[in-house]
């Protein structure tokens, strides 16, 4: 039975999308997908819509577009530091033991324009802030200044042309483009969005990642677990997860081992949701329906099922209706990683977030670590200070076990074709 508007891919030597019926006869086993070949598809899925929201609610929203200045900034030469409005040239020379005398012209008052100039030999009291006098080119520090009374002052440091000044459009002139579409705002975005009197701006909408945690063994957190049971952790951490990386997250509750359940739960987060994460079912079991479910809704792909990294092995990717929908591992520890080193490069990148640089620890390696060639492995480490030096502690552990991304500062990374890591040895700790 064919599935209309479905599309077809091998996976592990057979062909997914026919159905539940076809799933039920035939069992794959997975073929593995290098991370990086992974990461290749983010570019597939389109970015979300926009939206215009007050500068106020900017935080952590991306920009859709360019910001232009409509005015040079400062567009006026103004003093960054209390001191004297002067001409550098009339300075030129002066110490401490052969001093220049200056005649005080006035003082600057803060939001006023000067009504006075400044000629050779003369200077004004000015404030940080304040704008500079006709005739001045610089300021000296009021530390630098001595004052022998009303209208004279004695300097004994000489100042260059410019020095303590922003000049006009020395931060940004007029007509340059002051931010880019795929910028984060951060305060400092913020403010400057903000000095140039813009009250609203358009942002990518945050993307809604819809969360689905399955098993009969998964009961709520406010339950107490039978034998053989465990509580949800996976919707938390991984709605923790969605939060930190600029997305909306939504629970969709935790759903049985049941085919229809899990596909009519599916069918409605794909209608709410511009991602999903399903944690559980990604490998092959007789109970496992996450890729058959996947693979029966309508417009869909397998992209990938299963990456060549430890731990997170049996995870899934299917492109449904240009969404990403994720098929999880069930060990929180491999779904915590998984989304982190893969999940969110997906989640940034239909944010409208610009690609960037994942910011790295130098450190050196405090013990030996092995490794299993043709995968990514991933080591959960802590990290150490020891006589100015920072040392990564590898914190061993199965994947079952989230104390060990409890004591973990980050992640190391042994590459597919890296048998180990000697002791000693420098690595680069990705900051969990």
């Amino acid at each position: 039975m064919q599935v209309p508007g479905h599309k077809f891919s091998d996976v592990g030597g057979f062909r997914v999308g026919a159905g539940k019926s076809s799933f039920s006869q035939h069992r794959p086993f997975f073929n593995v997908t290098e991370p990086a070949q992974v990461l290749q598809h983010a570019s597939e899925f389109p970015r979300i819509g926009r939206e215009t929201v007050a500068l106020s609610d900017t935080a952590g929203r991306v920009l859709a577009t360019d910001i232009l200045s409509d005015v040079d900034l400062p567009d006026f030469a103004r003093s960054t530091m209390d001191g004297y409005a002067l001409q550098a040239a009339s300075t030129f020379g002066a110490s401490e033991g052969n001093p220049a005398y200056l005649t005080v012209k006035g003082i600057v008052l803060m939001g006023e324009i000067p009504e006075f100039s400044i000629g050779p030999g003369e200077a004004a009291k000015i404030p940080t802030g304040g704008m500079l006098p006709a005739g001045s080119d610089s300021v000296m520090m009021i530390e630098h200044a001595d004052v022998l009374d009303e209208t004279t002052i004695e300097v004994y440091r000489s100042v260059a042309p410019g020095q303590h000044v922003l000049e006009i459009g020395e931060d940004f002139e007029k007509g340059a483009v002051i931010l880019s579409p795929g910028q984060r705002f951060r305060p400092q975005e913020t403010g400057l969005a903000a000095a140039f009197g813009r009250e609203r701006v358009q942002v990518y909408k945050r993307p809604v990642i819809g969360i689905i945690s399955t098993g009969d063994e998964v009961v709520p957190v406010d339950a107490i677990p039978k034998s053989g049971e465990i509580r949800d952790i996976n919707t938390h951490t991984l709605s923790e997860l969605a939060s930190a990386a600029g997305a909306i997250p939504i629970s969709f509750g935790i759903i049985q081992d049941d085919y229809e359940t899990l596909f009519n739960t599916c069918s409605q987060a794909l209608e709410q949701s511009d991602m999903v994460l399903i944690s559980g079912g990604s490998s092959v079991g007789t109970r496992d329906f996450t890729i058959e479910v996947l693979s029966a809704l309508p417009d869909s792909e397998i992209l990938v099922h299963g990456i060549s990294i430890s731990p997170g092995k049996p995870t899934i990717l299917a492109k449904i209706q240009d969404k990403a929908f994720w098929g999880l591992p069930g060990h929180v520890v491999s779904a915590m990683i998984v989304f982190s080193m893969i999940v969110r490069p997906f989640v940034e990148h239909i944010s409208g977030l610009r690609q960037k640089r994942r910011f790295r620890i130098p450190a050196r390696l405090i013990r030996n670590l092995s490794s299993a060639q043709g995968r990514v492995d991933y080591i959960r480490v802590r990290l150490i200070e020891n006589q100015g030096t920072l040392w990564a502690e590898p914190v061993l552990g199965k994947s079952g076990l989230i104390n060990t991304m409890i004591h973990a500062d980050g992640l190391i990374e042994i590459g597919m074709n890296t048998e180990g890591l000697n002791k000693g040895e420098a690595v680069s700790v990705i900051p969990l």
